[in-house]
C-alpha cells in the first residue's frame, strides 16, 4: 500500500471520529433531552458519509465510536456506559447493526463504481490499440487485439449485470436477516430495500433488452413497420413517455409549418426522440431548458434535433458516443452506453443519419438526425417485427448515453 493510500486511510479514521464528536456535541448543546432516534439517524449520516468518502473500515470505526457516544451521552443513565432498560439495549444493538450494514453497502457501491470506471478506461485503451493495430500491424496482431477487446467488452457486460445483482442480493440478505430476528428494520427501511430490488430488476431488464436490440441491429434483422405519420405526433408520444423525467423542465418544441408526413416506423422514431430527450435531461442541470425542433432538409429529408444547455460533448468524442458501451462523461453511475448506439441503428435503418453539434452560442449539445420523407411505393412494405419493437418501447424506461 502506498504512502498516499495510507495517509488517505488514516485521514478517514480521523474524520470518522471527529464527525461523531461534532454530532454528539451539537446534539448535547441545547441541554434538552434529545430523542434517541434523532441521535441515531444523525450518527448514521456520519457513517454513510465516511463509507462513501473513505471506505468500509473508517465507516466501521465511525459505527463503533458512535455506539460508545450514543450509550454514554444519550441513553440513560447518562454519563455511564451502563444500560438499565432492555429496550435501550435493543436500540443500541439495532443502531450498530444498521450503521455497519449501511456503511458496508455504501462502500461496496463506491468500490463497484471504481471497478466500472477502471473497466471502461481499459476498453478505451484496447479500442485505441485495436485501431492502431489494423493500421500498422499484421493480420495476426489485429486478431489478437480483437480478442482482447472482446474480452474487455465481456467484462463490461458482466459488470453491468453483476452490479444490480449485488444490490439485489444485499437488500434481500438484509430483509432475510430481519425475518430471523437478527435485525430490526422500520417500515420505511423495508420499503427502501424493496424499491432497490424493484429498480435494479428493471435495470437488468433494460440492459438485456438493449443487448437484444443491438444484436438485432448489428445482424441487419431490424425490420421497420413503416407507415405514414407526422413528426409532431411522434414527438408528442416521446414527450408523453418522458413526462416523469422531464417534470419541472421547460421544453420548447418548434415544428416547421406544413411539414410533410413521413413514411417511417413511428414507434422506432419516437424511441429515438425519447432517447435524446432523456440524455438531454441527464446531462444538463434541472433549471435549464431544452429545445426540440423539426424542419425540412435537403434531399427530401426531415431533420429533427434535440438540444440541451448542459456541459456539451468534446469534439473528439462526438463520433464515438454512438459506439456501444461508450460514454463521453464519467460522472454518471447509471447507464450502459447503448442508448445512442440503438438510436443510430434505427436512424440508419430508415436511410437517415445522426450526428452531434454544439448548442446555441457554443453551449450544450445538439443531437440531430434525419429521416426520409418516403414515397408511395415503399408504403406496401410488411410491418415485420413491429410488435417486437413495441415491446422494447414499453419495457424500456431509460436508454443511457
Amino acid at each position: 500500500m502506498s504512502f498516499a493510500s495510507l495517509q488517505s486511510r488514516w485521514s478517514g479514521y480521523v474524520a470518522a471520529v471527529v464527525g461523531i464528536i461534532v454530532v454528539t456535541f451539537a446534539l448535547k448543546l441545547p441541554g434538552e433531552s434529545i430523542n434517541s432516534t434523532t441521535v441515531a439517524l444523525a450518527m448514521l449520516l456520519v457513517v454513510l458519509f465516511t463509507a462513501a468518502r473513505w471506505g468500509a473500515r473508517p465507516a466501521i470505526v465511525a459505527s463503533l465510536f458512535g455506539v460508545l457516544c450514543f450509550n454514554y451521552f444519550f441513553l440513560p443513565p447518562v454519563g455511564k456506559f451502563t444500560i438499565y432498560a432492555p429496550d435501550n439495549w435493543i436500540a443500541l444493538f439495532a443502531f450498530l447493526i444498521t450503521a455497519i450494514t449501511a456503511g458496508q453497502l455504501s462502500a461496496r457501491v463506491k468500490r463497484r463504481a471504481e471497478e466500472a470506471e477502471a473497466g471502461r478506461r481499459e476498453i478505451e485503451r484496447l479500442y485505441d490499440e485495436l485501431r492502431s493495430a489494423f493500421e500498422r500491424a499484421s493480420h495476426a496482431e489485429a486478431l489478437r487485439q480483437s480478442e482482447k477487446l472482446k474480452s474487455a467488452l465481456l467484462d463490461a457486460v458482466t459488470h453491468d449485470l453483476r452490479t444490480p445483482l449485488t444490490s439485489i442480493k444485499a437488500s434481500v440478505t438484509t430483509l432475510l436477516d430481519e425475518t430471523t430476528g437478527g435485525l430490526h428494520l422500520g417500515d420505511e427501511e423495508r420499503r427502501e430495500m424493496l424499491e432497490v430490488i424493484n429498480e435494479e430488476c428493471d435495470r437488468l431488464n433494460r440492459f438485456i433488452e438493449g443487448l437484444v436490440e443491438l444484436a438485432r441491429i448489428e445482424a441487419g434483422e431490424l425490420r421497420l413497420g413503416r407507415r405514414w405519420g407526422t413528426i409532431e405526433e411522434m414527438t408528442e408520444t416521446a414527450l408523453a413517455r418522458a413526462r416523469k423525467i422531464t417534470e419541472g423542465r421547460k421544453i420548447n418544441v418548434g415544428i416547421e409549418n406544413e411539414l410533410p408526413v413521413v413514411l417511417v416506423d413511428p414507434r422506432a422514431v419516437s424511441e429515438v426522440i425519447y432517447t435524446l430527450v432523456e440524455n438531454a435531461v441527464k446531462y444538463s442541470d434541472a433549471d435549464t431548458s431544452m429545445q426540440i425542433a423539426a424542419s425540412r432538409a435537403t434531399g427530401e429529408m426531415i431533420k429533427v434535433s434535440v438540444e440541451d444547455n448542459g456541459r456539451g460533448i468534446p469534439v473528439e468524442f462526438r463520433d464515438r458516443v454512438f459506439d456501444k458501451f461508450f460514454r463521453a462523461t464519467r460522472d454518471q453511475s447509471s447507464g450502459t452506453g447503448m442508448g445512442l448506439a440503438i438510436a443510430k441503428g434505427i436512424v440508419e435503418a430508415h436511410g437517415g443519419r445522426i450526428w452531434i453539434e454544439s448548442g446555441t452560442q457554443g453551449r450544450g449539445t445538439r443531437v440531430i438526425f434525419t429521416v426520409p420523407i418516403g414515397d408511395e411505393e415503399e408504403s406496401g412494405e410488411p410491418q415485420i417485427e413491429e410488435a417486437a419493437l413495441a415491446h422494447r418501447v414499453e419495457v424500456s424506461k431509460t436508454s443511457p448515453r
